[in-house]
């Protein structure tokens, strides 16, 4: 309720026993006022009772919902912190890695070295619930694919289906973040 709304309703109360005493005593007795006006004053107890009453759970209603946003910006950021925490030795192994090609000019050491980088950027992912889409082969299906273009199909068998992946495509917890793009069979 808003506060004229309760305001309204406390007057209707407080209107309801005068109407009442001038209905049950034409003759105006005072003893019935006397009853009357303590009835009033209780009335207007009751209504400030309840106005402080309202105003006591919207306030604190407002502070839930202040401290909810608060919580809920802090557990978004919180989140991304701790990938950005996990996947920062990835870096560190990067930078250790380009170091190590710049002198030593190893080819077949550096290649190994990206490998291993790789694997474990993807280990870390993949914990965080990513994973790569197996497209090649399988049946076109638009919710997680995209056709780039079609190709004639080498036999009847591939109609349909995807010739190639140009970019792969991934899912965080079973949901397409990405769609693989596909060259499809026609």
């Amino acid at each position: 309720m808003t506060d004229e709304k309760l305001e309204a309703f406390g007057d209707e109360l407080l209107e309801q026993p005068k109407a009442e005493a001038q209905e049950g005593n034409p003759t105006g007795n005072d003893g019935d006022m006397a009853v009357d006006e303590d009835r009033i004053e209780q009335l207007e107890g009751e209504k400030k009772e309840l106005q402080d009453k309202y105003l006591r759970l919207y306030s604190e209603f407002e502070n839930f919902r202040r401290r909810t946003a608060k919580e809920g910006m802090e557990l978004r950021l919180s989140a991304s912190k701790d990938l950005i925490m996990e996947l920062l030795p990835v870096i560190d192994d990067f930078e250790r890695g380009l170091e190590a090609v710049a002198k030593t000019g190893n080819e077949a050491a550096a290649v190994e070295g990206m490998g291993l980088i790789y694997n474990k950027m993807k280990a870390i992912l993949e914990r965080k619930g990513l994973k790569a889409m197996e497209s090649k082969e399988k049946e076109f299906d638009p919710d997680l694919h995209e056709a780039l273009t079609k190709l004639l199909a080498p036999n009847a068998n591939m109609k349909g289906k995807v010739l190639d992946e140009i970019e792969k495509g991934y899912l965080l917890h079973d949901k397409v973040i990405r769609h693989a793009k596909v060259v499809v069979a026609e």
